[in-house]
């Protein structure tokens, strides 16, 4: 078998439609509490001044702010579509449009002030799940036909994929900032210590690792090479098994030090969604389906008359 049919073989490899279900329910729940949670937020940037509006991303279409009432629709429509996106309804023609309502809307928040990558991989999945037959299971209107001759196995490893890039253009940003040098560990620990102390001073909570670690400056040149080593190695998440497993654990981990080191929060990965195409997302609703339907059974034949057919 020649080396490209084995790439093929290995991309195309088959993946339960029910995985990449619970794939579209769990980060579609996650962007439709992240949307709703802000959008007072989002209604009040939309009244910004006009020269705050510094436009970034796909918001960069436009010369000047939309309306407000315009800008509120959209990201209300955004919501909406979401919900659609989440139940699985008309999938096929309402995900691209919910992956470019997010798209415009996360876009459209970060073009008046500090621009927000924790976003980032979020609109990537959304997007990567709105390019693939995500709604053939456990969706509002199913497909009846069989599944489709590429399967499911290739859209969850490209969202393996775009988690992994992320972690990799991490780490080649640090290399570019501070090159090998970085890994000695100084310049993390005055960034920790300016951080903190900014907060100090604006009266918000300091990390609680801060402090003692600062005190021993050769921890963090443990910290900054693990650091380098998940970043620069994270495509290794894309040969699956314990190995993807591993990668995915000591990322969530890293994610830990930052809130304990720096109170610096990415909630997309510390609850493990950023992670989950690497596991088999599909258990937990599985297990509950499960139970659902020996629950009914049992009650079914409990009825007099036995069983219900």
């Amino acid at each position: 078998m020649s080396a490209s049919a084995r790439a093929a073989r290995w991309w195309f490899a088959p993946a339960p439609a029910e995985r990449l279900a619970a794939l579209r329910i769990a980060i579609g729940v996650y962007a439709l509490v992240y949307v709703v949670g802000r959008f007072g937020e989002l209604q009040a940037i939309a009244r910004l001044p006009a020269a705050q509006f510094r436009p970034v991303g796909v918001v960069r279409v436009v010369g000047a702010p939309l309306g407000p009432e315009l800008a509120t629709a959209i990201a209300a429509a955004t919501a909406v579509l979401l919900v659609l996106f989440v139940i699985g309804y008309r999938y096929r023609s309402v995900a691209p449009l919910c992956a470019a309502a997010l798209l415009w809307t996360l876009s459209y928040r970060n073009s008046w002030g500090m621009v927000f990558h924790t976003e980032n991989l979020l609109v990537l999945h959304v997007i990567g799940l709105a390019c693939a037959p995500a709604a053939d299971a456990w969706a509002l209107a199913r497909r009846r036909a069989g599944p489709p001759a590429a399967g499911y196995g290739w859209a969850i490893k490209l969202l393996v994929a775009l988690t992994a890039a992320t972690y990799v253009l991490a780490g080649i940003a640090k290399l570019r900032i501070a090159g090998l040098g970085w890994i000695d560990g100084e310049l993390l620990r005055n960034q920790i210590a300016i951080d903190n102390l900014r907060k100090a001073l604006l009266g918000d909570h300091i990390a609680p690792l801060a402090e003692p670690f600062l005190d021993h400056p050769s921890a963090f040149t443990a910290f900054c090479a693990l650091t380098l080593a998940l970043e620069l190695g994270a495509f290794a998440a894309l040969l699956g098994g314990r190995t993807a497993r591993l990668w995915a654990l000591g990322a969530w981990g890293f994610h830990v030090g930052v809130v304990l080191l720096m109170n610096i929060w990415f909630p997309y990965a510390l609850l493990g969604l950023a992670f989950l195409p690497v596991l088999r997302a599909e258990r937990p609703g599985a297990w509950l389906i499960g139970r659902w339907r020996a629950r009914r059974a049992r009650a079914g034949n409990s009825r007099p008359g036995g069983p219900v057919p």
